[in-house]
């Protein structure tokens, strides 16, 4: 079964704007790597490093409303506003709709 890359976006979005750590996490794949170049350069893995990595984004950078969606290769990109401007994450998705590869990072105009 395949998944609809940007229904998981709007989904991750929408965990994300609830703050709800447990719905973020559970969104992941197990070997799941986020790519953030949002406050420097970072990769995070692992399930302590993911918990970890959502606790301080959802406390020092919450998710408010939807920017921009696009569907992109075998994932979506979505772009929201948050406290320090317009975040565009590229979510890569598997057959079981969870999310592989998340890279974010301020959107470039």
């Amino acid at each position: 079964m395949t998944f609809d890359a940007m229904a998981v976006a709007v989904d991750w979005l929408d965990a994300y704007r609830a703050a709800d750590l447990d719905t973020i996490l559970g969104m992941y794949a197990d070997d799941a790597v986020v790519e953030c170049g949002c406050d420097g350069s970072k990769v995070i893995s692992g399930p302590e490093g993911l918990r970890a990595y959502w606790q301080r984004r959802l406390a020092d950078y919450p998710a408010s409303h939807l920017d921009d969606l696009q569907p992109s290769g075998d994932g979506a990109t979505i772009s929201y506003v948050a406290r320090n401007g317009v975040v565009s994450a590229t979510l890569r998705v598997n057959r079981e709709g969870r999310i592989t590869v998340l890279r974010c990072g301020p959107r470039r105009t």
